[in-house]
C-alpha cells in the first residue's frame, strides 16, 4: 500500500497521536532505476565502441549522453509528486497536501466532528472524502479505489477508537 500509519506519540505518555503519510505509486523503486540508467548506458556504448578512435565517436558521444540525461531526468521528476501527511491526536485533524511547484494546502479540524464518505461521483471511482460540517477536502485521490477503501477503513477505525 503507498500509505503507512505511524505512532507519533511517545510509547510511555499515554497519548494517542497517529501520522498517515501518503503517496503516489511509482513505476520504479530506487534500485530498478539504477538498473535501468545502468542499462540504457551499457546500451548506447555498446555501438560507440566500433567507432573508438574515430572522429564520428565525437559526433555520437553527446547525442548518447543526452539520452541517458533525458531518461534519468524524466525518471526523477517523476519521483517528486503530490504527497499527503496527516497528523490525528484527540484534540485535532491536520491534514497537509504538498504538490511540485505549489505551496502546501493545509486543513485543521476536531476530528470529532470528521465523517468520512466515499463519493461515487467524484473525479475518480470512490473518491474518499472527509468533511467537518463546513467544508470537505479529498484524501488520497492518487491512490487505486481498492486502496481508498482500505485507507477509509483504516482511517473511521482509528478516529472511532479516538472518540471512545
Amino acid at each position: 500500500m503507498p500509505y503507512a500509519w505511524h505512532d507519533a506519540a511517545p510509547e510511555n505518555s499515554g497519548a494517542v497521536c497517529f501520522r498517515l503519510e501518503i503517496w503516489p505509486h511509482r513505476s520504479l523503486s530506487r534500485k530498478g532505476f539504477v538498473w535501468v540508467i545502468g542499462l540504457t548506458a551499457t546500451g548506447l556504448a555498446l555501438p560507440l565502441l566500433a567507432v573508438v578512435g574515430s572522429k564520428v565517436l565525437w559526433g555520437l558521444l553527446p547525442f548518447a549522453a543526452l539520452a541517458v540525461w533525458g531518461l534519468w531526468q524524466g525518471i526523477v521528476r517523476s519521483y517528486g509528486t503530490a504527497r499527503e501527511v496527516m497528523l490525528l491526536d484527540r484534540d485535532r485533524l491536520i491534514l497537509t497536501r504538498s504538490d511540485p511547484g505549489r505551496p502546501d494546502r493545509i486543513w485543521q479540524t476536531n476530528p470529532y466532528w470528521v465523517r468520512l464518505a466515499l463519493r461515487q461521483n467524484g473525479p475518480v471511482e470512490d473518491y474518499l472524502v472527509l468533511t467537518d460540517g463546513k467544508r470537505e477536502v479529498e484524501l488520497g485521490a492518487f491512490l487505486a479505489p481498492e486502496e481508498r477503501m482500505a485507507l477509509r477503513d483504516d482511517l473511521a477505525r482509528r478516529l472511532e477508537a479516538l472518540r471512545g
